[in-house]
């Protein structure tokens, strides 16, 4: 006869899935979601020694998200019970550390219907390179959800994807409010059950920052009217509450310590551990068709560059920081009939027209930091659906970007990276005296690689490496971080 403990842990139906909050006084400090039915007894979860009380995030569907807020020693061997069944936790952040990052984990249309065991060929390779040899942390670059299709749940949505515009009816905001919260929970429910991130994120503890993707597609880069428009305020808000509860572990009214404004304008978030610092600018919260950050969020991210001192900085940048020219591209849209619906692609990446000045503010802050630290910055990337990596030349050494995208999108044709790689070759050079060259991966030869991959960040005896998984060539020789 199953105990009670068992019963209620066969009734979860996502979960735990680990959050890190914090890091401080040689703890790591962690949130493990779990959704199960609400009229159900909530499952046990032991943390060390103490057996922790959830809090309910939210109700919806007859389900129940809870959350359990605990911590566990900076140790390789520790971990927490959650009913019944113990998770091993490999926390030691001093020394040696693997860390694993990834984007993009969905497409835009029909990745309900993919077959899951192709859909996550390489969340199940992820899963078992941790089972060989343990990660410490899990980093999601954005857009680990595509919320796209929710804005065929109602037909005021329709519209407003559609450029139409007007007038919400009596009762009909609340219709669409509700249509977009059964989109998102169900989707968040079914992409925590696959098994393969379902295994990984249960044993290792997640950061993550959204991109468009997470609330609809180019959000931010559309129209201003589109923006301010009552849909479109809703469909910002309810993709933000779902992303705290889903991906942030937690409601706005208690945003994690890591949050750099308590306020919520932005939620770029920054992380101490010994000797590395890991920070996430919100690209997406307050970007406009002109703008990518609000003053909040250069405030924020200023603010965690400023005190690094002289630890390994990683900046997790969900759009490319470094990248080839594309004004050129930009300006033949405006030339080329039907080509304009693309513009708020082009309009989305740091290298936009709109944004140049902004780009170069951007670049200028990586480089005071790895100039005043002495230990270069690195950044990491996603969004484009390609993997590659580039370089920008500061006085201490090559400032590294690399790019792993996306772990679950399914790569654009040869010919696509083929042209941009192309188009790479022109050169650019935002900052003076620091040129960006984009460089192809580890023994490969073109600039873009056109495949399904993931990337993995290792520190050994305080020297760092990166190198690549790709779906169909493996593993790509270690890159050396100065």
């Amino acid at each position: 006869m199953n105990s009670p403990e068992d019963t209620a842990a066969t009734a979860v139906e996502a979960g735990p899935i680990l959050f890190v909050r914090d890091f401080h006084s040689a703890r790591l400090h962690l949130t493990a979601l779990a959704v199960i039915p609400a009229d159900r007894g909530a499952p046990t979860l032991t943390g060390g020694d103490d057996e922790v009380t959830p809090e309910t995030l939210m109700h919806r569907d007859g389900r129940a998200v809870l959350a359990y807020r605990f911590s566990l020693p900076a140790r390789a061997d520790t971990g927490y019970r959650f009913g019944g069944t113990w998770y091993d936790v490999n926390a030691a952040l001093d020394g040696d550390i693997r860390l694993a990052y990834v984007s993009c984990n969905g497409q835009e249309a029909g990745d309900r219907a993919r077959e899951l065991g192709e859909r996550n060929r390489l969340w199940q390779r992820l899963a078992r390179a941790h089972a060989e040899r343990p990660f410490q942390l899990l980093l999601h670059g954005g857009d680990q959800l595509y919320a796209d299709e929710m804005l065929d749940e109602h037909p005021a949505l329709t519209a407003w994807a559609d450029g139409r515009r007007g007038s919400l009816a009596p009762g009909e905001g609340e219709a669409v409010t509700e249509a977009l919260r059964a989109f998102l929970f169900t989707r968040y429910l079914e992409i925590f059950s696959h098994s393969g991130p379902a295994r990984l994120m249960a044993r290792v503890p997640s950061l993550a920052m959204w991109d468009d993707h997470d609330i609809c597609d180019g959000w931010g880069s559309l129209p201003a009217a589109m923006l301010d428009d009552p849909v479109g305020r809703r469909v910002f808000a309810v993709a933000r509450e779902m992303f705290l509860c889903f991906q942030l572990g937690t409601t706005d009214a208690a945003l994690p310590p890591i949050c750099r404004d308590p306020a919520g304008d932005t939620l770029t978030w920054a992380l101490t551990l010994p000797g590395l610092r890991l920070i996430a600018p919100d690209l997406r919260s307050e970007r406009r068709p002109d703008r990518v950050m609000g003053e909040p969020g250069w405030a924020a991210f200023r603010g965690a560059l400023a005190d690094t001192g002289d630890d390994r900085v990683m900046v997790l940048s969900s759009v490319p920081a470094l990248g080839p020219r594309l004004s050129w591209v930009e300006a033949l849209l405006h030339l080329v009939p039907r080509m304009q619906k693309y513009e708020d692609d082009l309009r989305d990446q740091w290298q936009s027209r709109a944004h140049r000045e902004e780009w170069r503010r951007f670049l200028g802050a990586l480089v005071a930091a790895s100039e005043r630290g002495g230990t270069p910055v690195t950044v990491l990337s996603g969004e484009i659906h390609l993997a590659t990596r580039a370089t920008l030349d500061t006085a201490t050494g090559s400032l590294h970007q690399l790019v792993a995208s996306g772990i679950a999108h399914p790569p654009p044709p040869r010919t696509y990276a083929a042209a941009l790689g192309a188009l790479a070759r022109t050169g650019e050079a935002p900052l003076p005296d620091h040129p960006i060259r984009l460089h192809p991966l580890p023994g490969r030869r073109g600039i873009y690689t056109a495949e399904r991959n993931y990337l993995v960040l290792e520190r050994l005896a305080g020297r760092w490496r990166a190198w690549w998984e790709l779906e169909n060539q493996g593993p790509t020789p270690a890159l050396a971080l100065s």
